[in-house]
């Protein structure tokens, strides 16, 4: 019953009694939040590029600014999908952070038939609490729906 309320946007996602929310909007939400986080990571992996080409740096010494980056994308992306869904900031901040995670093992793991090491295991938990987050905040400062129990 929940696979088919998730693929089939004309069913609404209802968790007994609770305000429900359309799927199509939680699934486009967390594609708009998954693409934005996709867009920063590929704006900077082209300036670092032409940083690595141009001068002396080498990757070892962008390592810490690239991971510091990656967490900023990642809670803007979570943002951008709660601010976007106007309610459930921790499931869209949630999902977003999964389906990022999701993408990025299936590319390693089909791409390089490698999974991912303890360190990996870490960042991307790491990852899903801070996409998590920025759903949140991204709910509260989109303004949130506001309806009362009653």
């Amino acid at each position: 019953m929940l696979v088919q309320t998730i693929f089939n946007s004309r069913y609404k996602f209802e968790e007994e009694g609770e305000i429900s929310m359309e799927t199509k909007k939680l699934g486009s939400s967390v594609l708009i939040g998954v693409g934005v986080i996709y867009v920063i990571a590929a704006s900077f992996a082209l300036l670092f590029s032409l940083l690595l080409l141009f001068t002396s740096l080498e990757e070892q010494d962008l390592y810490l600014i690239t991971t510091i980056i990656s967490f900023i994308a990642i809670f803007i992306g979570g943002f951008m999908a709660g601010g976007k869904g106007k309610e459930r900031g921790w499931l869209l901040g949630g999902l977003t952070g999964l389906t990022f995670t999701i993408i990025n093992f299936l590319v390693q793991y089909l791409g390089f038939d490698q999974t991912f090491s303890s360190e990996q295991i870490i960042i991307y938990i790491c990852f899903n609490v801070t996409s998590i987050m920025g759903g949140i905040l991204g709910v509260n400062m989109a303004g949130g729906s506001n309806q009362s129990k009653g």
